[in-house]
């Protein structure tokens, strides 16, 4: 986006606002996405399952009967590495849509003081010629 110029200032000014309005359309869509993610992982027997949302909570977890026949620690150890493996997965998942996000919504610099005293400066030029 160019900078403005007094010839253009009601065009920069329309531009920007729609610029904040995708940005705000593209983080509402990142927040939509990253809410109906799903991370899943799966114990490397098969025997285990688990998903997980974009805010890392558990949603499901299947066990295979037959991985009951492990005994209860070890049990324990593999539903817990396949828990935490999709709340993992969600997360990286999560922050590809965040980062790309990040990178589609970059707004132009604020106006500073010195484009407000151009203007001031311009106007007053103006008046007197």
């Amino acid at each position: 986006m160019r900078p403005p110029t007094p010839d253009n200032d009601a065009e920069f000014l329309l531009e920007y606002a729609a610029q904040g309005q995708r940005v705000i359309r593209d983080l509402q869509a990142a927040q939509s996405a990253i809410r109906q993610l799903e991370g899943v992982a799966r114990s490397k027997d098969g025997l285990l399952e688990a998903a997980a949302d974009g805010e890392g909570g558990l949603t499901r977890l299947l066990i295979d009967p037959r991985a009951l026949r492990l005994r209860e620690p070890a049990l324990g150890r593999e539903v817990a590495a396949v828990l935490r493996a999709a709340q993992e997965e969600a997360a990286r998942m999560a922050q590809e849509i965040a980062d790309a996000a990040e990178g589609a919504t970059a707004m132009p610099q604020p106006l500073d003081e010195t484009f407000v005293r151009e203007r001031v400066e311009q106007a007053a030029r103006d008046l007197l010629h």
